[in-house]
């Protein structure tokens, strides 16, 4: 079986970080070990929240996995909670990286053109030396915006605007550079993406729900990075986590009981497995 490494925090109520990378991640039937970079009692959404901090725990269990020998066809990053973590999964990316071993990167950082609390302004460009080391990085606007130092061309970015951030972002990435939450050219909603080496543009959108939620970016983070593992194309693995993602938005906005912090993924996994299934020359290696 595969196996993916994902470094993220717990959030204990949310459905972001962690309790979504390990559901989505091993409903792809794939194997995932994680390392826990702090636990939350709720995600930041939410006033009062406790937070207890394992940067010290992340050394050791480097450490422990190395003398045991484990091997990882994937390294995935979500939020990091200081400069010193980011400097932890340096480490972490070059012990465990093999010639097979795809690292993906999502930069979580920001929203609405503002970095999240308990960030400095030195934070982004940790970030972006992190990303050197990725095979794909997934920012939303706001993070690609910080990673250049660039001005925040706002949610609604004109495409002109996401490609030359694309552009910019090539320069940190030589692999896969994607901005997720983006309006195409089209009117529709989805990501579009470069890939560095052959110069070449792509993109994927959808007509948009009326409903904004915190963790979709985890979820699509999650999902593409286990599609990835299992054998399917970068664009096919952006593909499938944007539907999912949509399936998992549309569910929540037609639940009468939905709550305001997070989205029912969990009532879409059926979707997301029954995908899987019905496509597997796109989803397995031959």
């Amino acid at each position: 079986m595969k196996r993916i490494m994902t470094i993220q925090d717990i959030s204990c109520i949310g459905k972001c970080s962690l309790t979504v990378a390990l559901p989505i991640i091993s409903a792809l039937g794939i194997e995932t070990a994680i390392v826990p970079t702090a636990i939350l009692s709720t995600h930041t959404q939410f006033k009062g929240m406790t937070f207890r901090d394992l940067t010290d725990d992340m050394d050791p269990i480097k450490e422990h996995w190395k003398k045991e020998g484990f091997r990882f066809q994937a390294i995935y990053t979500g939020y990091l909670g200081s400069e010193r973590q980011i400097e932890i999964v340096r480490d972490y990316v070059k012990e465990f990286k093999e010639e097979d071993t795809k690292v993906i990167i999502d930069p979580v950082m920001a929203d609405n053109g503002k970095l999240y609390s308990g960030f400095d302004e030195n934070f982004p460009e940790k970030m972006a030396k992190l990303c050197s080391l990725a095979d794909v990085i997934l920012p939303n606007l706001s993070e690609a915006a910080l990673l250049l130092g660039a001005p925040y061309p706002g949610e609604d970015a004109a495409p002109s605007e996401t490609k030359k951030l694309l552009k910019g972002l090539a320069k940190l990435c030589g692999g896969i550079v994607v901005i997720t939450g983006v309006t195409l050219e089209d009117g529709t909603f989805g990501f579009m993406g470069l890939d560095v080496k052959s110069g070449e543009f792509f993109s994927y959108g959808q007509p948009q729900i009326p409903f904004r939620s915190h963790g979709t970016g985890d979820i699509f983070a999650s999902t593409f990075t286990g599609a990835l593992t299992r054998g399917a194309s970068t664009y096919d693995a952006l593909k499938l986590a944007a539907d999912y993602v949509r399936a998992c938005i549309q569910n929540t906005y037609e639940d009468p009981d939905r709550v305001n912090y997070a989205v029912n993924f969990e009532a879409e996994l059926p979707w997301l497995i029954q995908e899987i299934s019905n496509n597997k020359e796109k989803f397995e290696k031959k």
